[in-house]
């Protein structure tokens, strides 16, 4: 098999036509601890994370959201309030058990009317071009075959004027802390996957995926590729997270 018919999944590589459903596995796998174990594993900072991202959305009232990978839904729960009735959030997820759980959950918080849920692929979005105002992805764009493809359906679906989020594991910006955020990587996230979730090797691709994905200025220039203009780029604690932003003008 030739190397453009392949992709890594974590450090192996595999056909690109299977990591779709290689990394529909992890998550079926995760589901019911995936809240629980995103606090364990970051001690909970990754709700700071999340806030800041959503800070730097500048999304307002009447706007129209596309949340991908949304996952049980963090960041589509704070931006279906802040577009409020007149807006409109769109939370989607390649994954069916994910979505499900994310959908159940913004019902419960009571969100209804200004809210809708697709199951969607990220590299071929169903949605039409000039739409939205914001696309947000939240620790997805690692779980993408074809990145690319990814980053110019986030652009094409824009209206001029729009802005994309990518909030995502990055590369630690100096080497002790890179030498320890390894360490607790591979040596403490799989036995708590295995302890608390029962399923050690999803937590291994965890941390194996964050490594193989692009660091902050590879992943700028990807987005200035797709057509992306004014992208800037936030390191949170120390680089372990970044937040990418950019525009179509």
């Amino acid at each position: 098999m030739s190397e453009q018919e392949q992709t890594h999944f974590g450090f192996k590589k595999v056909p690109k036509t299977e990591k779709a459903s290689l990394v529909r596995g992890v998550f079926d796998s995760v589901a019911d601890k995936y809240d629980l174990m995103n606090d364990l594993m970051s001690f909970g900072v990754h709700r700071l994370w999340k806030r800041f991202a959503i800070e730097l959305a500048g999304v307002r009232p009447g706007q129209t959201v596309l949340d991908l990978a949304s996952g049980t839904g963090d960041l589509a729960d704070r931006f279906a309030g802040l577009v409020g009735p007149r807006g409109l959030v769109v939370m989607s997820d390649i994954n069916a058990n994910m979505l499900q759980r994310g959908r159940d959950r913004m019902l419960d918080h009571g969100h209804v009317g200004n809210m809708a849920f697709v199951q969607i692929n990220a590299e071929q979005l169903p949605i039409k071009e000039n739409s939205v105002d914001l696309v947000s992805i939240a620790f997805g764009l690692r779980n993408v075959t074809d990145k690319d493809a990814a980053l110019r359906e986030m652009y094409r679906v824009l209206r001029p004027g729009g802005r994309a989020l990518v909030l995502e594991f990055s590369k630690p910006l100096n080497r002790p802390l890179e030498k320890l955020y390894d360490l607790y990587s591979f040596g403490v996230l799989p036995r708590m996957g295995e302890l608390v979730a029962n399923d050690a090797e999803s937590y291994r691709y965890l941390a194996e995926s964050i490594r193989m994905h692009p660091d902050q200025e590879t992943l700028k220039g990807m987005m200035e590729t797709a057509g992306f203009e004014r992208c800037d780029v936030h390191n949170l604690t120390g680089g372990i997270v970044a937040v990418h932003r950019g525009f179509r003008l």
